[in-house]
């Protein structure tokens, strides 16, 4: 299950939408968040689906692999499903014992689960397509105008970078020590909620204890690079728009006003 999950993890394929520049692929991913919560019909789901699916195909992404980033959140997908099916009222078409499941029920919960779906797949092609370096840059150069009212735009950037950085990491840590703990005798599986919860203990100390280290050598190292913060700091790499980076954007933009047409209309 820990190898399934892919936020924050880098898939370099060398597409067109790989070479975006970092704020349109973030302004565009804002947008399509936007547009999903526009869409108030499964006919404007068509056109947004149509997008995200273009976007996997131009980015060569395996759709595989996609579906993968998922499963983790299966759990919560089917959770949204199950409260809309049963606590939507309506025309009833099945009981359940106290349960009802209302015809508006369940069209809202496939409604729901569609909008979870595009959501998780349509943002995590912002950072498959986009190197941790890459998004701090974009971040910062959006976060910009904020600094004017004292917001610290590369310090915040910064941090969200790392967090996204270290996922797949702190992931990759917690199979190695579930898997040693599991052949030293560990149960994770077995027994009730409270067993269970005890069983982590072991998983845990030893996670946080390497998560500390971690973040303790990384700070070692910006120090001993001389890291001091965003002031006057240069890039190897100068952000720049083109051509392509306008075509996307106005892409994006033609997607949200045809939703908002067919909203209205």
């Amino acid at each position: 299950m820990l190898k399934d999950i892919t936020i924050g993890q880098h898939y370099p394929t060398g597409s067109i939408i790989h070479k975006l520049d970092p704020r349109t692929k973030i302004v565009a991913t804002f947008l399509l968040i936007v547009s999903l919560f526009i869409v108030t019909n499964f006919t404007g789901y068509i056109y947004v689906i149509a997008f995200i699916a273009s976007a996997i195909a131009v980015s060569k992404i395996p759709f595989k692999y996609m579906i993968k980033g998922l499963k983790p959140l299966l759990v919560i997908i089917l959770v949204t499903f199950f409260i809309n099916v049963f606590m939507t009222t309506g025309e009833i078409i099945l009981s359940l014992g106290p349960l009802n499941v209302t015809k508006e029920g369940l069209y809202q919960a496939v409604f729901m689960a569609t909008r979870l779906i595009l959501l998780i797949i349509g943002t995590s092609l912002l950072t498959l397509t986009t190197s941790p370096i890459m998004l701090t840059d974009g971040i910062e150069h959006l976060l910009n105008p904020f600094k004017k009212i004292g917001i610290p735009a590369h310090e915040l950037a910064m941090m969200m970078t790392i967090a996204l950085r270290f996922i797949p990491t702190l992931l990759e840590e917690t199979d190695k020590i579930m898997k040693a703990q599991i052949a030293r005798g560990a149960d994770f599986e077995s027994g009730n909620i409270i067993n269970r919860a005890k069983s982590l203990v072991p998983l845990l100390v030893p996670l946080f204890i390497s998560a500390f280290r971690r973040a303790d050598e990384l700070a070692m190292a910006m120090e001993a690079r001389c890291y001091r913060g965003g002031d006057n700091r240069t890039r190897m790499k100068q952000l720049k728009m083109e051509k392509r980076d306008v075509v996307s954007l106005g892409i994006i933009g033609l997607l949200i006003g045809i939703l908002i047409y067919i909203r209205v209309g």
